[in-house]
C-alpha cells in the first residue's frame, strides 16, 4: 500500500512586518501543494534494506542503509509518534553527519536542512523501516509561500497516517482530511521539523498548512476561521531572493528613527487586518455581494501595500508588478517579507480570462513566474492507494 499526503502553501493577506510590532496579521492557505508519497519496501534477501528519498523537482535521490540510520538514532527506537519531541543536540549532530555524507551539490545546499528534517521526522515516527519517500511540490522554494512548512506537514501526515497514533478511514477513495485531534498531532510534529529547518519558526506557516482556511494572529495568539469568500489570487514570484532578517531589522530601525509615525503605521495595519477578517467572513448570497466583498478586499490590499512601502520593504521588482497589474485596474500587494519574494493580485470573479492571460504574459515577459491560486481551502489531506 502507498500513502500519499498533500499540504497547502500559504500567503499573508495582511499585516506582515507590523505583526512583529504587535499588530494583527492574516494568513491563508492556497491550493498549491507539496505532495509526499510513502511506500514501505518489502524485505528481500539480495539487497540491503534502505531508506530512499526522491526529490522529484530537483531530480535528486538519496539513499541510506537502515543499519546506518540505526547507528545515528540510538535513542529514538522507542517510537513516540503520539508525543512530538524536539530533536536533541546529539541527534542533530548525527543527522548532520548523515546529510554531509550525501555530497549534495553546492547549488542545492539549501536543501540540506530539509533532508535533515525528513530524516528526523521519519525515524522519530516510523523508526527503522525500509521505505521509499517521493516528494514533489507546486510551491517555489524560499519565496515566502510556506514551502518548508508544507513539506514538514505533508511528511508528518504521511508518516503518522500509518501508525497507531492516528485512526484513519483507509477505505474511502480520494483525498480526505484528518480529525481535529490528528491535525493537532500533525501540526506539532511539523513544527518540530520546521525548527530543524529554520531554528526559530513562528509556527504560523505549519498551522495554516495543517488546518487550512484562514488564520489571524497577534502577539503569539492564533485564531482559526473559515472564509465565506472563494477568492482567487494571481501570485507573482519575482524570483528575487530576500534576507528576511535584514528586512525585519530595517523596519525596527525605522521605528527607532520615527517612533510616532511608525506607531501610526502599525496601528493602521492592525485595523486593516481586523477589517479584512470581518469582510472575509461576511456572507455572500449573490453575485453583487461577492463583487462588493472583492472591492473591499482590493482596497484593503492597496492600503496595506502603501503602508508596507512606508516601512521600506518594497523592491524595484515588486513595483514593476504593481505598475503592470494597475494598468489592468487590478490591486496588488507584496506578501511575506518583501524585498523581492512574491506579490498577490486579486482576480475578481467577473474578470475575463483573456485579461488574466494578458496580465500573466506581461509579467512573465519580465522574467517573473506566475501562479493562480484559490485561497482559504482545506489543510493537509491524505489518500491511500492499494497496489494490486
Amino acid at each position: 500500500m502507498e500513502v500519499k499526503a498533500r499540504a497547502p502553501g500559504k500567503i499573508i493577506l495582511a499585516g506582515e512586518h507590523a505583526v512583529v510590532h504587535g499588530s494583527t496579521a492574516v494568513a491563508s492557505s492556497i491550493d498549491l501543494y507539496t505532495y509526499v508519497s510513502l511506500r514501505f519496501s518489502t524485505p528481500s534477501s539480495e539487497n540491503e534494506e534502505s531508506l530512499r528519498l526522491l526529490l522529484k523537482d530537483t531530480a535528486l535521490e538519496f539513499e541510506w542503509p537502515i543499519s546506518r540510520i540505526r547507528e545515528a538514532f540510538p535513542e529514538s527506537v522507542s517510537l513516540l509518534s503520539s508525543t512530538p519531541n524536539s530533536c536533541s543536540v546529539e541527534c542533530a549532530k548525527s543527522i548532520a553527519s548523515l546529510v554531509e555524507e550525501l555530497n549534495i551539490p553546492e547549488a542545492k545546499i539549501g536543501l540540506a536542512s530539509g533532508v535533515a528534517a525528513f530524516l528526523w521526522l521519519y525515524s522519530s515516527i516510523q523508526g527503522f523501516k525500509p521505505a521509499t519517500v517521493v516528494i514533489n511540490s507546486d510551491l517555489p522554494l524560499g519565496s515566502g509561500l510556506g514551502s518548508s512548512a508544507a513539506f514538514c506537514v505533508a511528511l508528518a501526515a504521511a508518516f503518522l497516517a500509518v501508525t497507531d497514533s492516528v485512526s484513519v478511514d483507509v477505505i474511502r477513495q480520494g483525498w480526505h482530511s484528518f480529525g481535529e485531534k490528528e491535525l493537532d498531532l500533525v501540526n506539532k510534529w511539523a513544527f518540530e521539523g520546521e525548527k530543524i529547518i529554520h531554528g526559530k519558526p513562528s509556527g504560523i506557516d505549519n498551522t495554516v498548512s495543517s488546518y487550512g482556511n484562514i488564520i489571524s494572529f497577534k502577539s503569539g495568539n492564533l485564531t482559526r476561521m473559515k472564509s465565506n469568500a472563494s477568492l482567487k489570487m494571481l501570485i507573482t514570484n519575482t524570483r528575487v531572493g530576500r534576507n528576511t532578517k535584514a528586512l525585519v531589522a530595517g523596519v525596527s530601525e525605522r521605528m527607532l528613527r520615527h517612533p510616532d509615525a511608525m506607531a501610526f503605521v502599525f496601528t493602521a495595519v492592525d485595523s486593516i487586518s481586523k477589517e479584512l477578517t470581518t469582510v472575509l467572513q461576511s456572507p455572500t448570497p449573490d453575485e453583487l455581494s461577492v463583487t462588493t466583498l472583492e472591492e473591499k478586499v482590493e482596497e484593503l490590499m492597496e492600503m496595506n501595500q502603501g503602508l508596507l512601502q512606508s516601512m521600506g520593504v518594497s523592491h524595484a521588482t515588486i513595483e514593476t508588478v504593481l505598475r503592470t497589474t494597475l494598468k489592468y485596474k487590478l490591486s496588488s500587494k507584496l506578501t511575506g517579507a518583501g524585498g523581492g519574494g512574491c506579490v498577490l493580485t486579486l482576480l475578481p470573479t467577473l474578470l475575463s480570462p483573456t485579461v488574466v492571460d494578458k496580465v500573466i504574459a506581461e509579467l512573465e515577459s519580465n522574467g517573473f513566474q506566475c501562479f493562480t491560486a484559490g485561497i482559504g481551502g482545506n489543510g493537509v489531506e491524505i489518500s491511500f492507494e492499494h497496489s494490486s
